[in-house]
């Protein structure tokens, strides 16, 4: 059922211009999907359409699955494990949502596997969370660094400098106390 690879764009036509960049890896793109079980890519390129901007928020497909049975296969979601729970009362209205953009029952059921907020496959599963709130500098510690970059002519290689010396100046006191 692999289909075969399109042919390249010809001389002339990429003459005219750019090409997009879904052109000319749509074919690798689908050859690395279909290894991870993803017949349908749109099931990774579109998955806040397919399961909602809420569900999507919170979960990662991952991995399909196919049994030796053939009866259907195994979605793979990454979420949370705070979040489990309700992805948990939600499973049989995805199943739904992804096995219509399947066209038929492909999926018959749906695996969770739960995983940290942070620090997992971080560019793969970035859920979103609530931005922390950025530490106020304390002014004697602006005022030094101020002080430290003062000498230096450059604008932007003082503010950079300055902002160097805030860092180094907040670390030594987080160690120290």
């Amino acid at each position: 059922m692999a289909r075969t690879p399109s042919p390249l764009p010809s001389a002339a036509r990429r003459v005219r211009g750019f090409e997009a960049t879904s052109g000319l890896l749509k074919d690798q793109i689908r050859k690395v999907g279909e290894s991870r079980g993803f017949a349908v890519a749109r099931l990774l390129t579109h998955w806040p359409e397919i399961a909602g901007e809420e569900m999507a928020r919170i979960t990662r497909p991952v991995k399909v699955g196919y049994g030796r049975e053939g009866m259907g296969a195994s979605l793979t979601l990454l979420t949370t494990g705070s979040m489990a729970p309700m992805v948990e009362m939600q499973k049989e209205k995805l199943r739904e949502r992804v096995n219509a953009v399947y066209g038929y029952a492909a999926i018959s059921r749906i695996l969770l596997t739960q995983t940290a907020a942070t620090g997992f496959a971080e560019g793969q599963a970035a859920f979103s969370t609530k931005p922390k709130a950025a530490p106020v500098p304390d002014p004697q510690v602006q005022a030094e660094a101020a002080r430290t970059a003062a000498p230096i002519h450059d604008e932007g290689l003082r503010m950079a400098l300055e902002a160097l010396a805030q860092n180094i100046l907040t670390r030594r006191k987080s160690k120290e106390g």
